[in-house]
């Protein structure tokens, strides 16, 4: 059930990667969700993300906490 709310997560964060400050709350709301080690691989996803969107590297100051 966990990596089923993983990849839920991930499809929610793509869909809203057009607006920073939606993503940021999505970001948000998936730290108190998932579980350590998804959120370490969360955080390697949306670092490849920010790759080709650089104006969502503002929300990985919520994956540093």
């Amino acid at each position: 059930m966990a990596r089923a709310m993983f990849e839920y997560t991930k499809t929610i964060l793509d869909k809203v990667s057009f607006d920073a400050n939606l993503f940021c709350k999505e970001v948000k709301k998936a730290m108190q969700r998932l579980l350590p080690h998804e959120i370490e691989e969360l955080r390697l996803w949306i670092v490849s993300l920010t790759q080709q969107n650089p104006e969502l590297n503002q929300c990985l100051i919520y994956l540093n906490t």
